[in-house]
C-alpha cells in the first residue's frame, strides 16, 4: 500500500525539543539572557566630571542628549532631554523622545551623556 499524502508532520514541535518540558524551557531562556549581560563600566574621574558638566549644561534647556545609562546587566541609550536634577535623592529626571514620558534614574547610572 502507497502511503504517499499520508506523512504525519509533527510541525514546529519538531524544532523545540527543550519547550516540551517547562523547567528546562525557562532555565534556557535564564542563560541565554544571561550572555547579554555586561559589567557597570567603572568611569574614569574625566569621563564623571564631563558627564556632570553636559547634564548641568543641558538641564531644562530641552536641548537633545543621547544619555547612555546602566540598568539590570543592560547599557541602554536613548535620546532625550534632562528635565532635572533632585542632588538629595542623586536622581536626574529626563523626558524620552520615544513616549515623551517622564523617567527618573540613578545619576550613579549613567554611563555616558553627549549632545545629540
Amino acid at each position: 500500500m502507497n502511503h504517499e499524502g499520508k506523512h504525519n508532520d509533527r510541525g514546529m514541535r519538531k524544532w523545540r525539543p527543550f519547550a516540551s518540558i517547562p523547567e528546562q524551557h525557562i532555565g534556557l531562556n535564564k542563560v541565554l539572557e544571561g550572555l547579554n549581560k555586561v559589567e557597570k563600566p567603572i568611569l574614569a574621574e574625566d569621563q564623571q566630571e564631563q558627564i556632570n558638566e553636559i547634564i548641568m549644561r543641558s538641564c531644562g534647556t530641552k536641548v537633545k542628549v543621547l544619555l547612555t545609562y546602566f540598568k539590570r546587566g543592560e547599557l541602554i541609550t536613548e535620546t532625550c532631554i534632562i528635565d532635572s536634577i533632585n542632588v538629595h535623592t542623586k536622581n536626574l529626571f529626563y523626558i524620552d523622545e520615544v513616549f515623551e514620558i517622564k523617567n527618573k534614574i540613578q545619576l550613579s547610572d549613567i554611563v555616558d551623556v553627549k549632545f545629540v
